[in-house]
């Protein structure tokens, strides 16, 4: 059967499917959207809950575990974390892939619910939910400054419009404000002026709560008018509060402002943020899982003129960060390799046939497959982006291939003196088969991947599908277009004496095949020699792919670098300004960088700092980030009592929340017992510093932040008429910057924070000097009842799936693999022989990395069962499968060995090479055994003679399609620009491998065929069977 027959005869409606096909390409590209990696988000939803003045170990016994209790209870929800620090808390829900995030939602909101009647009584507000992957870079930061409005002032600016609006955006999840808070009425209360006039703390917060009210009142009905009954219950500034009456004493009244200095001033004066030089308020903008960060940054940028209209003319509103040119820069660096690799392989074509006009016939196949395969993108939902995009690149070599071997074998008969329409239809029929082989069997490789579940099919998945369409699309039109343009653009063989190219081509393949020839002859007479050589190239194979150094995947340049400013446990928020600001004039002195953000204190607590180190162009800087990262650090001033933990960003973050993870990788020690963790912890900590593999390690020192423990001796308070709600309450009003009140706003709603004065917060010892107020009226020091304890507590509790977990952070040394940290990883943490209920592992990326390093021969060992089958369903054949097979262990040792000669590292891009290799290497041997066969079947020739003739035959085609690929790979091996780092293992690996394999292949593929052919007829024969060739028709 001719399958391209009927396109031969038809040519307008041959060329008008192509038309039709490129037509329906082109329309969808328009509509793809843009993207550095397709879309494997995790769904995550992240619960925050906030209560002022509570410690981390309150914040995690009384709100982080009864949420968790909750929360746990949800269907689908793969890893559940929590963080506690001074105030607040922050449980992190991942729920498995695939779930619909607004129905997760539902869900957490019910769970919320339910816990309410657990939470602590003194919560102002109930949990609350936002849908952001907190380990997710921001796709936006947008800096506020002013020379003349405070940081207050700012920061209600944004709060109020900016924050309002731009999350309103689609695809924004969160708008984070760092830098400042919220403008507040501070009232610092004098304790010596309260004890002067016998005032409790309490008389104090109630005058306050019920000096400042917002209440309905009511109307007044009149025959003609309903009138609205309002009162100046409202008290806005700190000029209004202060005239505030606590009580008559003596005739005289007792004011606010006798006992108190009230002033307008911020919420939280622990918070501080900058830009570059300038301080500023940041708005961190992250996206929802899932949502395309070009479209959104887009959005967000369509939106900026009109946000700055609204603001005053003393506000600056600058984009601080912004990720999408680097993408777009990447994308492009792609297209761009693209086109480089279509030209590269018409050159090929060109080159080889020495015919302008046979050459355009493959070149028009390399666009129609291409630009079609943007079609069945967008009908999938699919982006355009380094892999995608990697995919058509890479295509672009394999999409010809169908063409030329349907044009040298119409050309061959062309040759040998039949017309081109005549040659067209014999040439056509005699690949078909070969094709159909080919190209199936090349799917089957990639439709593999979709079945591998986990991280690999999430990857890849765009990629195996994209590449699957493109070789799908280019059979279709090497069966219809390829022959019908033959038929009719090819002229007939003449006696003219051929061009300057024709005459090179013609030499070098007659030389080439000439010598080939003699070689082949030698290599049959020798088969056992070849065989021994294939068994040797399968044991090289398994014993470089256990050497080879791996890793997870290649380090992106993002042109961002992360930053996290670690104070020693404790220290104040006056004492860690300075340090941010020596690591802030460190950063923006270096000639790579373009600008930094950051801020300090807010809910990271007061000892820890965030920036974002924004880094010129690639083109600009030369260096990549990761180069800069170790040059920083080189750099990095010394400061006693802080750290700057530094990591190049990448687009896939796997674990790790952003406040907790310093650095890129993570291990977490987990246990039931938090005294136990505490215990091993350090010594886990201290086998880790002396690990030579690892940099940057971050973890707690084990000695805590300082505490004060207030010791209340009961009997004796009980005999004054105290109890403990009594001595809470009074500390909670001194201490916890309590809201005592809230001013609302037409836009917003303000507070009211009470407190002691703060130079009474700054000496443990002033604890004695507040008074507890007895139920007889009574004033009674808390050093009557009472004594204080210093004491070393954790600033910050984290759970695990509602165990108590540690963490540590660090990065790789300079030229160490993720293999040979994870063992040495495992040999330190054996030595410390951690006892049974305390369990340790790899977190995140790591543990990403052992899931893929344990499933990585078994999807090997997946890919090639499925081609043996498609094959064997195909040729009818137990046998020849394992022929076609058998040229793939020198593909192996070539990615392999180059893997090594350059120093580099094994990754899932190089796994995903090998994939690509398994499709690519076996045509040759398919074109070989194909003709091999149809010789046997068709003119009886002898298995020896048909295998040996099929090699000479097809050695032109064979080489023409591997240098075409390697031709297609190279650009993707040789760019330097924006997203060559992930490229550039894919591009290695497939030269590597198909360089070394075409050598072996040539020769090794013929004595297997032999070899199994042999094997075949004895096995039939002890069975009793005819074994003609005839009898393997192949579909």
């Amino acid at each position: 059967m001719n399958l391209s027959a009927p396109f031969i005869s038809r040519p307008v409606a041959t060329m008008l499917l192509s038309i039709a096909i490129m037509l329906l390409g082109a329309f969808s590209f328009r509509l793809l959207p843009v993207a550095p990696l397709p879309n494997m988000d995790f769904p995550v939803i992240v619960v925050s809950a906030s209560l002022a003045g509570a410690s981390p170990e309150i914040m995690a016994s009384s709100v982080a575990t009864p949420l968790e209790r909750s929360l746990g209870t949800i269907a689908g929800v793969t890893n559940m974390t929590s963080n506690s620090s001074q105030g607040s808390t922050r449980v992190i829900l991942v729920f498995e892939q695939g779930r619909d995030i607004n129905a997760a939602a539902r869900e957490v909101q019910a769970a919320i619910n339910a816990a309410r009647n657990l939470l602590p009584s003194g919560m102002r507000s109930m949990p609350t939910y936002k849908k952001v992957n907190p380990s997710q870079m921001p796709i936006m930061v947008l800096a506020m400054t002013s020379d003349v409005l405070s940081k207050g002032q700012l920061y209600d600016l944004a709060s109020t419009i900016l924050s309002q609006s731009l999350a309103q955006v689609p695809g924004v999840g969160e708008v984070q404000i760092g830098g400042s808070s919220l403008p507040a009425v501070r009232i610092e209360l004098e304790p010596h002026l309260l004890e002067q006039y016998g005032v409790s703390l309490d008389e104090v917060r109630t005058t306050i709560s019920n000096g400042n009210v917002r209440r309905p009142k009511g109307f007044v009905e009149t025959d003609r008018y309903n009138w609205q009954v309002q009162a100046n219950d409202q008290l806005e500034k700190a000029k209004d509060y202060a005239p505030l009456i606590i009580r008559y004493q003596n005739g005289a009244a007792l004011r606010l402002s006798d006992v108190a200095k009230v002033s307008d001033a911020v919420e939280n004066r622990y918070n501080s943020g900058f830009y570059n030089d300038r301080t500023a308020v940041l708005l961190v903008i992250n996206r929802q899982p899932g949502a395309n960060i070009i479209q959104t940054v887009q959005q967000i940028k369509d939106q900026l003129p009109a946000l700055r209209a609204v603001m005053p003319a003393s506000v600056s509103l600058e984009v601080a960060q912004d990720r999408s040119p680097v993408i777009k820069a990447t994308l492009h660096e792609a297209e761009l390799t693209l086109l480089i690799a279509v030209v590269l392989v018409i050159m090929v074509v060109f080159l080889f046939l020495g015919n302008l006009r046979a050459s355009l016939i493959p070149t028009l196949a390399v666009p129609v497959s291409l630009v079609g395969s943007f079609a069945i993108m967008h009908l999938c939902g699919f982006s355009l982006n380094n892999l995608s995009l990697m995919a058509l690149i890479l295509a672009t070599g394999l999409v010809v291939d169908d063409a030329i071997v349907v044009l040298e074998n119409i050309t061959r008969h062309i040759d040998d003196g039949k017309s081109p329409m005549q040659a067209a239809y014999i040439g056509a029929k005699e690949v078909g088969f070969t094709l159909l082989s080919m190209n199936v069997s090349l799917v089957a490789v990639f439709i593999s991947i979709l079945f591998m579940g986990g991280l690999v099919e999430n990857l890849f998945r765009e990629f195996a599908i994209t590449l699957s369409v493109a070789i799908l699309v280019s059979l279709v039109v090497s069966l219809t277009l390829t022959p019908m343009l033959c038929a009719r653009w090819l002229k007939p063989h003449s006696a003219e004496k051929p061009n300057a190219v024709q005459r090179w081509s013609e030499r070098i393949n007659e030389r080439m095949i000439a010598g080939y020839d003699r070689s082949l002859g030698w290599v049959l007479r020798h088969p056992r020699l070849t065989l021994a050589s294939l068994l040797v190239t399968i044991a090289v194979n398994i014993a470089l792919y256990v050497m080879v150094p791996k890793t997870f995947l290649p380090q992106q340049d993002t042109g961002q670098i992360m930053g996290f400013i670690r104070g020693d446990d404790g220290l104040s928020f006056t004492v860690m300004q300075p340090k941010m600001e020596v690591f802030r004039r460190s950063m923006l002195a270096d000639p790579a960088v373009q600008s930094v953000a950051g801020f300090i204190g807010g809910s990271g607590g007061t000892n820890n700092a965030f920036m974002i180190v924004r880094l010129k162009p690639l083109s600009e800087r030369k260096l990549s980030s990761e180069k800069i990262v170790e040059r920083l650090r080189k750099n990095l001033p010394q400061i006693p009592g802080g750290r700057l933990f530094l990591q190049a960003d990448q687009d896939i973050q796997l674990g790790g929340v952003r406040d907790q993870a310093s650095s890129q990788y993570q291990y977490v020690l987990q246990s039931g017992d938090l005294a136990r963790l505490r215990e091993w912890y350090p010594k886990v900590v201290a086998a880790f510093r002396a690990i030579p593999q690892l940099t940057a390690i971050d973890a707690r020192e084990g000695r805590g932040a300082p505490q004060i423990t207030l010791i209340v001796d009961r009997d004796r308070a009980k005999s004054l008429g105290i109890d403990m709600q009594m001595v809470t309450t009074v500390l909670n009003n001194a201490y916890s910057q309590r809201q005592v009140s809230t001013i609302y706003d037409a836009l917003n709603q303000y507070k009211v924070v009470m407190e002691v004065n703060t130079k009474y917060s700054q000496d443990p010892s002033t604890l004695e000097q507040i008074k507890v107020i007895t139920e007889n009226g009574d004033r009674v020091p808390l050093s009557t009842i009472a004594h204080y304890e210093n004491s070393l507590e954790n600033d910050r509790v984290s759970h695990e799936g509602l165990f108590a977990s540690e963490n540590i952070s660090f990065d790789l040394a300079e030229g160490v693999t993720l293999d040979q940290a994870t063992a040495a990883i495992e040999r330190a943490v054996a030595t410390v022989g951690l006892p049974s209920e305390v369990i340790s592992k790899m977190a995140g990326t790591g543990d990403a990395f052992a899931a893929t390093q344990k499933s990585q021969p078994w999807m090997i060992l997946g890919a090639l069962v499925l081609v043996y089958l498609v094959l064997g369903i195909l040729y009818e054949s137990y046998i020849h499968p394992l022929t076609i097979l058998s040229t793939l262990p020198s593909a192996g040792v070539g990615a392999l060995l180059s893997i090594f000669a350059v120093g580099s590292a094994f990754s899932l891009i190089s796994l995903l090479g090998l994939f690509l290799l398994i499709g690519i290497v076996k045509k040759n041997a398919i074109m070989m055994i194909d003709l091999a066969l149809q010789l046997e079947r068709d003119q009886g020739m002898s298995p020896h003679e048909s295998i040996r003739r099929a090699c000479l035959q097809r050695l032109r085609p064979i080489l023409m399609t591997t240098i075409a690929a390697i031709l297609g790979a190279l650009p993707l091996l040789l760019g330097t620009a924006e997203g060559s780092e992930m490229r550039q293992p894919l591009g290695l690996t497939i030269i590597g491998g198909l360089v070394f394999s075409q050598v072996l292949t040539l020769y090794t593929t013929p004595v297997v065929y032999l070899y199994l052919d042999n094997l075949r007829h004895r096995f039939n024969h002890w069975r009793g069977v005819r074994t003609d060739a005839a009898l393997e028709t192949p579909l």
